[in-house]
């Protein structure tokens, strides 16, 4: 009869732990942080198709998206993008020569200067202001972000679906967990 009990309380002690421990990762997968597949090549070099990393669903909820964060975000097509910040509230932005000029100063892209040095016929980024984009505003307002892709030639950004509601930003990303010899933190 004790041997019965004490099987008992033993199944009722490994459920516990085991509903505790799929209730705690539901918490951290739904509010705190979540896995993301990289698809496509529209951040190469920095990030490569198939690269898994973790989103930091938090960061945004204290604090708002800085200059050259890597976010990901609910694109219109129903997917999630993932993308730089170029363009925050304020900011009027533009490429001439290949260059970012954010409020009319010139802006380093450091993530890119290996990509640029490797283009032999014409420029990473081709020539636009804002105001041509489909956001069609001279100044972002407030409550918005320009993106881009790091691979600019071939990257559906904020030049081609306009600009994206900071509401739209699952969070921020700089964590490769897979594959195994990516493993780190990305700039």
């Amino acid at each position: 009869m004790e041997q019965v009990k004490k099987e008992k309380n033993e199944l009722w002690e490994w459920s516990k732990a085991l509903l505790i421990a799929f209730g705690l990762a539901a918490i951290i997968r739904f509010f705190l942080f979540t896995p993301i597949v990289v698809d496509g090549e529209s951040m190469m070099p920095t990030l490569e198709n198939g690269d898994r990393m973790v989103v930091n669903k938090i960061g945004y909820m204290v604090g708002e998206p800085d200059r050259y964060d890597i976010v990901v975000f609910h694109a219109p097509e129903q997917k999630n993008y993932i993308k730089r910040v170029i363009g925050l509230p304020g900011d009027h932005v533009e490429f001439k020569n290949d260059q970012l000029y954010v409020n009319g100063k010139a802006m380093e892209e450091p993530y890119l200067d290996q990509y640029k040095s490797e283009i032999t016929d014409g420029t990473l980024t081709e020539d636009f202001a804002i105001e041509g984009t489909p956001a069609e505003v001279e100044i972002i307002p407030e409550g918005y972000i320009f993106v881009m892709g790091d691979n600019r030639r071939y990257s559906k950004d904020s030049r081609h679906i306009g600009l994206v509601d900071i509401d739209e930003v699952i969070g921020n990303t700089n964590i490769v967990f897979w594959p195994l010899n990516e493993i780190g933190f990305i700039k």
